[in-house]
């Protein structure tokens, strides 16, 4: 029985690896049109047993993945989405609020015990190179233990962290232009949002703002727009059941979009498809879709897609 036993073990065991290292047929593998998918659609770091997602999106480019923001599950919702975790390529981080990028060392440690073997590439705003050398000290028992006792490569020499602090492209490659824009999210300073130009379609991710010209000029054009929305009538709801109510709405009025100005915004860009994303509150059965839309229709005209987790868009 032990014999049977350990042989079902290993054969699970087996079966595990490779589901982490061969993506299922839904993945793509080169080629293609360019895929977005909304990993996580919520905003914010409260946890509810209904709620969203924590904030990340994944552009997937002639097959390689490339991830923006790490929101807390990142990497459950990738596997989600069909994507073997050791297929990490890149990462890119707006800003660093913790639902942006409290999963972004997390989520190239489960891609490394998911058998990663080549570097991975990570943007964003300082300090995330003080960031990652954090994690790598929080760890460092553990990886350490792993690389000695399961015979692995070390983790610390696959990440390459590079920061930046101005707009700009910050990554390019046969296949896709990266370019960052400040945007306005006080009190964080460094905060971005960022264009994806692929030879099929031009795809911008906001991040966290408030009304942005820098917005604006970034999303010209493009194809898609993702970006947060807050919902007036919900945040007063969700306002009601917190202690810190009167901080927390000035902080929230001050440095994310509402509906109608998102609209506003959308129209004057004049993108193709706006994407409502980091939605607040994200977890009100009340706000329905047309709800949603509604404060932006009053204002752009153009194909509107309020996102779900996991939705393709």
């Amino acid at each position: 029985m032990r014999s049977i036993a350990r042989r079902k073990f290993i054969g699970g065991a087996a079966a595990l690896a490779a589901a982490s290292l061969f993506p299922p047929k839904g993945f793509a593998q080169g080629g293609g049109s360019t895929r977005l998918v909304l990993l996580g659609t919520g905003g914010g770091p409260r946890v509810t047993a209904k709620g969203r997602a924590k904030p990340a999106n994944l552009i997937i480019v002639k097959g390689v993945p490339y991830v923006i923001d790490c929101g807390d599950g990142v990497a459950l919702q990738l596997v989600r989405a069909g994507v073997a975790l050791a297929a990490l390529r890149h990462i890119f981080i707006t800003h660093h609020h913790s639902d942006h990028n409290l999963d972004y060392g997390n989520l190239v440690y489960d891609g490394w015990v998911a058998g990663l073997r080549t570097p991975v590439d990570a943007y964003g705003p300082p300090p995330l190179k003080a960031i990652t050398d954090a994690y790598w000290e929080l760890n460092r028992f553990d990886i350490e233990t792993r690389i000695a006792d399961e015979g692995r490569i070390d983790l610390r020499k696959l990440v390459t962290a590079h920061e930046f602090s101005q707009d700009g492209v910050v990554m390019q490659n046969a296949d896709v232009k990266v370019t960052a824009a400040r945007v306005r999210h006080p009190p964080i300073k460094e905060a971005y949002a960022y264009r994806f130009d692929c030879a099929d379609r031009s795809i911008v991710i906001s991040g966290d703002t408030t009304w942005s010209p820098e917005l604006i000029s970034l999303a010209k054009g493009a194809d898609v727009l993702v970006s947060e929305a807050m919902h007036l009538g919900g945040l007063e709801r969700l306002l009601a059941k917190v202690p810190n109510a009167a901080r927390l709405r000035e902080h929230l009025l001050a440095s994310h979009i509402v509906t109608e100005d998102l609209g506003k915004l959308a129209a004057e860009a004049e993108v193709k498809t706006l994407v409502m994303s980091h939605l607040v509150p994200g977890d009100d059965p009340s706000i329905t879709d047309a709800k949603w839309e509604e404060g932006v229709r009053r204002h752009y005209r153009g194909r509107i897609v309020v996102g779900r987790d996991l939705m393709e868009v």
